[in-house]
């Protein structure tokens, strides 16, 4: 039987459920545990793919085109699984299962409710998605980590909350597990507990018993001795299931942080895990985990050099906007033992229009980026930004300053090179121009013009390196030489493939392209420190201990030319894909380039 987590919150939202859940999850695997996470989303969208990048955050995409939420990332990026779209639950997802169903009359004329209709759509929905294998094991999940968003009270999450009362019994007491996640602030130095008394309270009133208290503190003091008998003595636990996590150095040692509290030694009971078998060899494939992750934090903290990146984007209000992209540098910091130091700059504040009207904003801009060890450009939408942007990558091309470009970072390489020295000053792209006469950049033939939700070019894409690139191209030796490598795409937009030609023949390497060779997907200077460029997004791919290739290689270049060339011998030497071959052919095999798009989760 399935042993269940589930992971809500209190008081407020975006108090690091995600990360509090994928860290137990993580744990739950250095014992051996095979372990997969359900992130539920009590908003109407289907999914996370029309929302605004500066209101939700980044739009995390998975091997199968699943267009998701931020915190999938950090499920895969700790677990180390490859979860799919059915791993994130919407309120739109469920409605439309639901409704559908009454459509063909399966409810058999019956008037169909909250309850028991919508709550049993949930529960029969976690019960299948939790049995699906996510590791290279192959093997059905011993535990679901389930976090439920948003925050207990809120009128959207009351059906997902009695869901998981119902949950509780139907799948058993020793197989379910609450874990509340709450505020605790501090006033004056005086740590309040009344916001969590609250809380628990509402939990307790709507049918679920906390078994774990995750007291969060926004800042550097752990939680007091007697703040815990007090949340203790209110909310009726036991001293030993109220635990701490206020803010630490970095993420990565919230798991050690839980571990030294004794969370798993609480669970290991709670749940029996005793019961599951565990092989030998996943019991030792576990404690090598362990080892990895805490040489990796102690080693973190050891660190003095440090590598400085500008990243010039257009979503740097809401540094979540790029949260994969972080946490890619910061993965191939720690492998080349730098400390990370990131400057954001507003794309817009590098424009001579800036320069006018906020001439502050606009020096500290391009202090920044002539400052920089590594210019980095990320995905985007829209025309705003994308001049400044242009300008930031002709400065590292020109500088020779290590460049990596993501997507429209991909895109506006190519305009830029095509403006700069094909000398075509009218180079655009059609998606800030759509009439233009220079088109660099093309609109997708076979992405609709009418659909925006899941119907751009996206999920898990084959590239194919060029013959002869093994001897010159850095990006093919960090992946380890491999003649195809497969990354998650995201957009709408391509190399035109008429300018291909004239590109090339300009000095524009195209590396790698698509299985037919048609579509660009690589750009490589070989005569430069270090000036990439990938239409895919390869951070949706990175491991705290397996960094995405080119990021690393980004990251080493602007350390040094040894420190390059050193990964890239690592890399030869040992690199592993996140994903198994068989695993990448089987994707490739349900998404054919000719299929119809997919909208709203199918075809």
């Amino acid at each position: 039987m399935t042993k269940y987590i589930v992971v809500s919150g209190g008081v407020v939202s975006g108090i690091g459920k995600g990360v509090i859940a994928s860290s137990t999850g993580l744990l739950l695997k250095t014992i051996g545990l095979k372990v997969t996470s359900i992130k539920i989303d009590p908003y109407m969208n289907i999914d996370a793919g029309t929302m605004r990048p500066q209101e939700h955050g980044e739009v995390y995409v998975l091997n199968d085109g699943g267009e998701v939420d931020l915190d999938l990332g950090n499920y895969e990026r700790y677990l180390n699984v490859t979860l799919s779209r059915d791993n994130n639950i919407t309120t739109g997802k469920i409605y439309r299962e639901v409704i559908e169903k009454e459509r063909r009359g399966e409810y058999l004329g019956k008037t169909v409710q909250i309850v028991p209709h919508i709550t049993t759509a949930i529960q029969e929905w976690i019960e299948r998605v939790a049995k699906v294998p996510v590791d290279e094991t192959g093997e059905e999940p011993d535990v679901c980590i389930v976090e439920l968003g948003g925050t207990v009270g809120d009128i959207e999450s009351a059906p997902f909350v009695e869901a998981m009362r119902q949950f509780q019994f139907r799948v058993g007491y020793k197989n379910f597990a609450l874990i509340h996640v709450s505020l605790v602030p501090d006033l004056h130095g005086e740590q309040k507990t009344k916001p969590t008394q609250t809380t628990v309270h509402s939990l307790r009133g709507l049918g679920l018993l906390p078994d774990l208290i995750a007291c969060r503190l926004l800042h550097q003091e752990p939680v007091s001795a007697s703040t815990k008998e007090k949340i203790s003595m209110f909310c009726h636990v036991a001293p030993e299931q109220v635990f701490g996590v206020h803010d630490l150095e970095s993420v990565y040692h919230v798991p050690l942080l839980l571990q030294s509290q004794g969370i798993i030694e609480y669970l290991r009971k709670r749940l029996d895990l005793g019961s599951i078998n565990v092989p030998q060899k996943a019991a030792q494939v576990g404690l090598d985990l362990e080892k990895r992750w805490h040489d990796m934090c102690n080693g973190q903290a050891r660190l003095f050099d440090s590598v400085h990146i500008v990243l010039v984007g257009k979503y740097t209000d809401l540094k979540d906007s790029y949260m994969s992209v972080i946490k890619s540098l910061e993965h191939s910091a720690f492998r080349v033992r730098r400390k990370l130091k990131v400057t954001w700059v507003e794309s817009s504040n590098l424009e001579p229009e800036t320069q006018e009207t906020k001439p502050a904003q606009y020096h500290d801009a391009w202090r920044a980026v002539v400052g920089a060890s590594g210019i980095l450009v990320p995905g985007a939408f829209g025309n705003r930004g994308t001049e400044g942007m242009m300008m930031a990558i002709k400065y590292a091309r020109e500088q020779q300053i290590p460049f990596l470009g993501i997507c429209m970072g991909f895109q506006l390489a190519v305009v830029e090179w095509a403006r700069n020295v094909l000398n075509i000053p009218g180079a655009t792209s059609e998606e800030f121009n759509p009439k233009t006469e220079h088109p660099a950049i093309v609109f997708m033939p076979e992405i609709s013009r009418t659909h925006m939700g899941g119907t751009m070019r996206l999920g898990l894409r084959p590239t194919v390196f060029e013959d002869g690139t093994e001897s010159w191209s850095k990006v093919r030796k960090l992946y380890a030489g491999a003649p195809k490598i497969w990354e998650r795409h995201r957009h709408r937009y391509e190399v035109n493939p008429e300018w291909v030609e004239k590109l090339v023949a300009s000095g524009l390497n195209f590396c790698g392209k698509d299985e037919k060779g048609e579509r660009m997907q690589i750009l490589e200077l070989p005569d430069h420190p270090y000036f990439v460029g990938l239409q895919a997004h390869p951070e949706f791919c990175t491991r705290p201990l397996n960094p995405s290739p080119p990021f690393l290689g980004f990251v080493a270049a602007a350390a040094g030319p040894s420190v390059l060339a050193a990964e890239m011998a690592q890399q030869l030497a040992h690199f592993k894909p996140p994903h198994p071959e068989e695993a990448m052919v089987a994707e490739a095999s349900l998404r054919r380039e000719d299929a119809p798009p997919i909208v709203n989760g199918s075809t």
